[in-house]
């Protein structure tokens, strides 16, 4: 009997501190070993479905991702004072060249408080004035996506559902990544929509 109130005690705190973040089927840490960063990302085994909620493009309109529809959608949320997401995004935007514009999109999303006014000038200062992010200021996102960790990345299939994830940085330039991008793209065509 005492074992059992531990293993309660135990799971209800293991609750407490997920600290209410959405979680989704496979989210449990993984014991596969990882030999790339890419062999962190989560395949979910089925689609989770994703409620339409706003965030804005670079001209301020909002949008949401059945804009998107048909395509699979890689969001990557970030923001210019985290390192490691700031280190990724050449890497992310390198990996959406390899794909065509019909079958994939690119949707990075700061979260900066100050939105467009602030990330256009520090992307400015990297060099990276063609690269078009979108902007979530309020966090918004947050009611589908945990935000608590930052780069995270969360990729939807041709439907909007999700269909993988990672909350942490991933070398995109890996060829691991590009075959796990493709397998979706492939599998998608597979299915009628």
């Amino acid at each position: 009997m005492k074992s059992f109130a531990l293993v309660a005690i135990l799971a209800s705190l293991s609750v407490a501190f997920a600290g209410g973040a959405q979680a989704y089927p496979g989210m449990q840490q993984s014991t596969k070993p990882v030999e790339s960063t890419v062999d962190l990302i989560n395949v979910l085994p089925k689609t989770f479905p994703i409620k339409p909620v706003a965030f804005n493009d670079v001209d301020g309109k909002a949008i949401d991702f059945s804009h998107y529809k048909g395509k699979v959608i890689m969001v990557n949320m970030w923001a210019t004072w985290c390192p490691p997401c700031v280190r990724e995004l050449p890497a992310i935007e390198r990996l959406a060249a390899k794909f065509k514009s019909e079958d994939f999109a690119l949707l990075p999303i700061s979260i900066d408080a100050e939105g467009k006014q602030q990330v256009q000038s520090f992307l400015t200062s990297l060099g990276m004035t063609e690269f078009n992010s979108y902007y979530d200021p309020e966090q918004n996102l947050g009611q589908v996506f945990p935000l608590d960790t930052i780069p995270a990345t969360f990729i939807l299939d041709q439907n909007g559902q999700l269909i993988a994830f990672v909350r942490s940085f991933v070398d995109w330039d890996d060829t691991k990544a590009i075959s796990l991008i493709q397998g979706f793209i492939d599998k998608g065509r597979e299915k009628p929509n």
